[in-house]
């Protein structure tokens, strides 16, 4: 399987990867999207909530967001839209503790929880008689989805899967947003993710006696508050069981994987090499596209997604 050069051109004006990371998410356009919420209870006693689009369609599409994301993310709001656009029927899954409604238990979500994903797919098949037919990850999400589709092989009920941005190596992607110019999204998503837990454990009692706001990195945090709540030896156990690079090889339905070089979340080496994938993989690079961005046009005012492009293309090839 070879690593394919894609054809992506960032717009003029976003060339860098920090500008292809940003611009979406303070300029993107929204879409309206016509929704309803479902609250899926879960086996330990927990909830998910679900978004359902609409539009009918036998072929249902589940996405997945990224660490802190929501249905308001750019990338969320823009492929659930180009999929309903598509004939495709969209359900977004928010990640325990992510819809703006607390779980309930004192565990939340991680990079490699593939157990709630396994849930959602067969409560769709039993709600809708149908599986799934592609699953979409992004940053976080994707890395879910890779390990969750590498730990089922053959057994995966889905027909594809679209993953975008992956972070590969956990480790990597920890260290990587320590440095430069990348530390603006560590800062971000730290204060994010401490806000939660402090809002969180003031409903419910935590069984942590960490004090979140005396935690300065990715490391600290997966270390205090990530491995503990979800039954990791630290955080490099965390790192180590849950990077989605190691699962690649066992891929057995036809996946695309969308990743850009600059992308400032992680180092150029943390992209897997060729003897890691299979014929199943479709691996798309591109010298340009940050994280999560891969924006497209001749000016600010007339822009795309060329990710949700090649998503979309990918889903209605036949197989």
């Amino acid at each position: 399987m070879a690593v394919k050069t894609s054809d992506f051109k960032p717009a003029w004006w976003l060339r860098s990867p920090h500008l292809q990371t940003l611009w979406p998410v303070f300029f993107k356009k929204r879409h309206k999207l016509d929704l309803f919420v479902e609250q899926v209870e879960l086996d330990d006693g927990d909830f998910i909530d679900l978004c359902w689009s609409k539009k009918s369609s036998d072929k249902i599409v589940l996405v997945l967001h990224g660490l802190e994301g929501s249905i308001d993310s750019h990338y969320a709001n823009g492929i659930m839209y180009q999929l309903e656009q598509s004939g495709y029927k969209p359900v977004f899954m928010y990640f325990r503790g992510c819809s703006g409604r607390f779980n309930r238990l004192a565990r939340a979500y991680h990079s490699g929880e593939t157990g709630d994903l396994s849930a959602i797919v067969e409560h769709i098949k039993n709600k809708t008689s149908f599986y799934p037919y592609a699953v979409i990850g992004f940053s976080l999400g994707a890395n879910v989805l890779l390990k969750w589709l590498g730990e089922t092989g053959n057994l995966n009920p889905v027909r594809k899967a679209v993953a975008v941005s992956v972070p590969f190596i956990l480790h990597d992607a920890a260290k990587r947003l320590e440095i430069g110019v990348s530390k603006i999204y560590r800062d971000y998503l730290l204060r994010s993710l401490k806000n939660t837990y402090i809002k969180k454990f003031k409903h419910i009692d935590s069984p942590l006696a960490v004090d979140v706001n005396s935690l300065k990195s990715f490391w600290d945090y997966d270390d205090k508050v990530t491995a503990p709540l979800h039954g990791f030896d630290g955080a490099q156990d965390y790192y180590d069981s849950c990077s989605s690079r190691p699962f690649l090889k066992n891929i057995q339905i036809p996946t695309r994987i969308i990743h850009s070089y600059d992308d400032p979340f992680m180092f150029h080496t943390t992209v897997p090499n060729e003897d890691e994938l299979n014929d199943n993989i479709d691996f798309l690079t591109s010298r340009h596209g940050g994280h999560v961005g891969f924006v497209s046009g001749s000016n600010p005012f007339v822009t795309y997604s060329w990710c949700e492009l090649k998503i979309t293309e990918f889903l209605t090839v036949k197989i």
